[in-house]
């Protein structure tokens, strides 16, 4: 259906105009890989397989990940392969791996990409940025992507919660005229509230920025830079670390999404409605340069290619693990361990 967002008109699919029984009798003959089994790979597997379809999972034997699989339930042999078993077996493969695994992995997967078969993405990168990655899928198969609006792990609570996290869809290639049932039906299959309609060029620059910006590494800056400024003035680690993220994340952000912005205002009190008024064109004057600065350097491939120089390195694991410490270890974060534990629902 059309839906208007403000003034504009978009295509969203949602639930009641494609159930769940027309996505089983649209995909009743696929077999589903879903290859790789980290980040977005056990949510969607795991949704998938509840909601009916028949599902596999590739994954290095011997690996972790492999260990949680089995520990979820998907048995060796039978629902568990070598991603390359998995790629031969499967009529949709799932692209699920790491940006960097993708890469890697790319020339076993394209051997088993036969005519009619469908290659899904949950990211945009590997196809939009062909020309560092060498993804080109071949002519004669589907490709197609659904991406979750959230991690994995918050798709799959939400969906044993009985919820649903909107995610967005986008065909890059048609070459059976079935893609957008199968694209569709797999939205649905994953536990989408609802879809909406992209490409894959916008799915990426758009995740690319949002991680980097409000998602993640902006929320992280404003984060650091408001406890510090409280802390060198006097304040405690615990009375910052509240009015810095506790008040943020437990109280405010779940008024936002129940009802938005103004209604989240309106039920603070009148100080805090006026300094929020005063002050929000201020920050947004500050920083939009800073995210004109990180759209220019996602669409110029800046991004993409740093992602992959580094994300490609043996030692990348080992180098993630110490700059995450480093937050870990860092007073504000650890002044938020100590709240967590003495939230009521904790004791």
């Amino acid at each position: 259906m059309k839906l208007k967002f403000g003034s504009v008109e978009e295509n969203v699919v949602t639930r009641e105009e494609f159930p769940l029984e027309k996505a089983r009798e649209v995909l009743k003959d696929e077999v589903i890989a879903v290859l790789g089994y980290g980040v977005q790979g056990p949510g969607q597997a795991l949704n998938l397989k509840d909601n009916g379809f028949n599902v596999i999972v590739g994954q290095r034997k011997g690996s972790k990940t492999w260990d949680k699989a089995v520990a979820d339930g998907w048995v060796p042999g039978e629902t568990l392969f070598e991603l390359e078993e998995a790629c031969e077996k499967g009529t949709i493969l799932q692209y699920l791996l790491s940006d960097a695994g993708q890469i890697a992995l790319w020339p076993t997967v394209k051997k088993h990409l036969t005519p009619g078969k469908a290659l899904y993405f949950s990211h945009g990168f590997g196809v939009t940025y062909k020309d560092k990655t060498g993804i080109i899928p071949p002519a004669d198969v589907d490709v197609i992507l659904v991406a979750p609006k959230g991690s994995g792990t918050s798709l799959r609570r939400m969906f044993v919660e009985g919820r649903g996290l909107n995610s967005s869809y986008a065909i890059y290639q048609d070459a059976t005229g079935n893609a957008k049932d199968r694209v569709v039906a797999l939205g649905i299959g994953v536990g989408s509230g609802y879809l909406f309609e992209t490409d894959f060029y916008r799915e990426v620059t758009s995740d690319l920025t949002g991680e980097r910006g409000t998602l993640m590494g902006a929320i992280q800056g404003i984060f650091a830079a408001q406890y510090e400024v409280l802390r060198a003035n006097g304040h405690t680690p615990s009375e910052a670390f509240n009015e810095t993220v506790e008040e943020l994340t437990q109280s405010l952000m779940p008024l936002v999404a129940e009802n938005g912005m103004d209604w989240m205002y309106a039920n603070c009190s009148t100080t805090a409605q006026r300094g929020a008024l005063d002050w929000w064109k201020p920050f947004r004057d500050a920083t939009k340069p800073v995210f004109e600065d990180l759209y220019n350097s996602v669409k110029t491939g800046q991004e993409a290619q740093k992602s992959i120089d580094s994300n490609s390195k043996e030692d990348y694991r080992v180098k993630l693990e110490a700059e995450l410490k480093e937050l870990r270890d860092s007073e504000m974060w650890q002044a938020g361990a100590v709240v967590r534990q003495l939230r009521p629902e904790n004791n």
